[in-house]
């Protein structure tokens, strides 16, 4: 994934479309980005509807399959349209809730079909690698803030999302916490859905590393102040204030160039491998679900392909046929 995109106005014409995001950010209590990517597929909807003359509440399905198919050929990719359309959908079944279309003209569309690709996973090697990397040149501070979340993205599997939402201790408001004592990270997932997963012993040492320097932060006593949310959160910027999912990707990247890895590695890679290199020791399919907090155990399988492709490399590397059809 990529950093969400900025954010043009949405058209003043369709209060509708700022009621609707209302609702899904506080209601539904989606992300930040996830919510920030369902204003801009909202903002296509008011264009496509305008250059059609309708509002919002008289888009009929032919209207909505005929803007796929322009989405398509303007050069789409099928898994994009699919997200399109997962939000209009949701977008007209909130308006039926609240009593302003008969009908959702989105409910019986669906996205072109496209091949599955595989997520991209590390080789355990760069993996470990990563994670074992100290910068003896960085600022002591920042480096030991970094280590502790590389650990807890790979040791733990987290969505970037969960991992800033964590706090310092549990609490009524909390989006998440770290239980050392028991050794677990409570998160909060996609859909508001809880779930506990294990903190590994390297991840609990980094996590104790930077929480003896947390509190160094020169800028924390005024970030109290000025924002109660420097306060409560695991990470910080020098800022004092909560560390954001933008700022992870860029260390991580700066981090991975460091440790001489030539993918330019992002948290939900980091994610993909914590699922890849569990399945792999273990085959617990089911487990690995309820470590990622999946819904479906389908959404799982795909690291199973993963796990064939690692097992189809080292029989090439290693068999003896395999080396002799090389050998032809």
């Amino acid at each position: 994934m990529n950093d969400a995109p900025a954010i043009d106005p949405l058209p003043a014409a369709d209060p509708l479309i700022d009621r609707y995001l209302a609702h899904v950010r506080v209601e539904r209590r989606l992300a930040a980005r996830t919510v920030d990517l369902y204003a801009i597929h909202l903002k296509t909807l008011c264009e496509k509807a305008a250059e059609s003359g309708l509002p919002l509440a008289r888009v009929q399905t032919a209207h909505v399959r005929r803007w796929m198919t322009q989405l398509h050929s303007a050069g789409r990719e099928p898994r994009g349209i699919a997200l399109v359309l997962s939000c209009w959908r949701s977008f007209y079944r909130w308006m039926g809730h609240e009593r302003l279309v008969e009908a959702n003209p989105v409910q019986d569309v669906r996205a072109p079909k496209a091949g599955r690709p595989l997520p991209k996973a590390l080789a355990v090697d760069d993996a470990v690698r990563l994670a074992e990397l100290h910068d003896a040149n960085a600022d002591p501070w920042a480096e030991a803030r970094d280590r502790a979340i590389v650990e807890l993205l790979y040791g733990c599997g987290l969505r970037v999302s969960e991992l800033v939402g964590l706090d310092l201790v549990a609490s009524k408001d909390a989006r998440g916490w770290i239980d050392l004592d028991a050794g677990d990270a409570h998160v909060l997932g996609k859909g508001g859905k809880r779930r506990s997963v294990p903190v590994g012993s390297k991840a609990a040492e980094a996590l104790r590393a930077w929480l003896a320097v947390r509190d160094d932060c020169a800028a924390l006593p005024a970030a109290r102040l000025r924002d109660p949310e420097g306060a409560v959160a695991l990470f910080l910027g020098r800022n004092g204030n909560r560390f954001s999912a933008h700022s992870i990707w860029k260390q991580l990247k700066a981090r991975s160039a460091k440790a001489g890895l030539n993918a330019s590695v992002h948290p939900h890679m980091l994610r993909h491998s914590f699922a890849s290199h569990v399945l792999q020791s273990s085959s617990d399919l089911r487990g690995v679900q309820e470590l990622l907090g999946h819904a479906n155990i389908t959404t799982t399988q795909v690291y199973t392909r993963l796990d064939f492709q690692h097992l189809a490399k080292a029989y090439d590397a290693a068999h003896p046929r395999a080396q002799a059809k090389k050998d032809k």
